[in-house]
């Protein structure tokens, strides 16, 4: 049986949610709700996949502290299998303090995160041989990645947002990814265009099939040369944008696991994707394979 692999932060968020404003220096401002989550990232992308049924494998960094104890907890209870690869004494991961606001959010974060070494190397390449997908992000495990696409394995990259992101930063990891997930802001920038259909013309230089993520309007694709659109879905109503893009990776990723058509796999990426915003934590509105499947069969009616 086949499997999708990772490599990536442990991300724990505390959610203040329904603030009604961000506090002045020497204020306090109470929320009107409080919760604790898994974030986002690739864990939780291996967690959505999970939950629509692909065998996934984590490589990720935990250590004893609460946090990674209430993370471990929340592995188990999703069935993601994980490897620990910490190093450091310290908490291993990151913690975020997401303040929701009512027009957006803001976030304080904390990373003890540790740099891959050659040990960790060797056991994302150990865990992750044999893998149908391997999920990237710009991290130090280029040699890993590399070694896993030669060896047959498809390589699909999401950088997230990066102040100083470049075609010429990141060339190593859009020259040997499958795919490439930008949102629209990160596809602009890394492009340095002004529209997403000069990004996708851009980005065509290094794939055959082109992403460009649109938030609510769903997504630009790039195939055989033509542009099109794969709406979003409508009937979902947005509450909170953390983790859309992990989960619109797991239904774009479990669309490429099953062998759909490109445009398949985006609309089903779209699916998780809004289904994810409808509530407020990156993992805590899902959809199940039923229910994605349902919903892409009655799109395309």
């Amino acid at each position: 049986m086949s499997f999708i692999t990772g490599a990536g932060s442990t991300n724990v968020d505390l959610l203040f949610s329904n603030m009604p404003k961000l506090p002045q220096l020497g204020e306090e401002v109470f929320s009107e709700n409080f919760d604790v989550k898994l974030g986002g990232g690739i864990p939780a992308t291996l967690i959505n996949l999970s939950r629509l049924g692909i065998r996934t494998k984590l490589i990720t960094q935990l250590g004893n502290d609460m946090f990674s104890s209430f993370a471990k907890a929340e592995f188990e209870k999703a069935g993601a299998q994980y490897v620990n690869v910490a190093k450091s004494k310290n908490i291993p991961l990151t913690v975020t303090s997401a303040v929701i606001l009512p027009q957006d959010r803001t976030f304080f974060s904390y990373s003890g995160y540790d740099e891959p070494d050659e040990k960790m190397k060797e056991t994302l390449y150990n865990v992750s041989k044999g893998a149908k997908i391997a999920l990237m992000q710009t991290d130090g495990y280029y040699d890993v990645y590399k070694k896993l696409k030669e060896e047959g394995t498809l390589l699909v990259l999401d950088t997230g947002w990066d102040d100083s992101m470049s075609l010429e930063k990141f060339s190593d990891y859009l020259e040997i990814a499958d795919y490439y997930t930008p949102n629209r802001k990160e596809a602009l920038k890394i492009t340095n265009k002004a529209t997403p259909e000069e990004a996708t013309e851009v980005l065509s230089r290094y794939f055959d099939k082109v992403i460009v993520k649109l938030d609510k309007d769903g997504c630009l694709g790039l195939e055989n040369g033509k542009l099109f659109t794969v709406p979003g879905i409508d009937s979902f109503r947005h509450v909170d944008s953390t983790g859309a893009g992990d989960a619109f990776l797991a239904g774009f990723c479990y669309g490429l696991f099953y062998g759909y058509s490109f445009y398949d796999c985006i609309l089903f990426g779209n699916i998780t994707g809004g289904k994810a915003v409808t509530e407020v934590g990156a993992l805590s509105a899902y959809v199940t394979e039923k229910e994605l499947l349902e919903t892409a069969n009655k799109k395309a009616l």
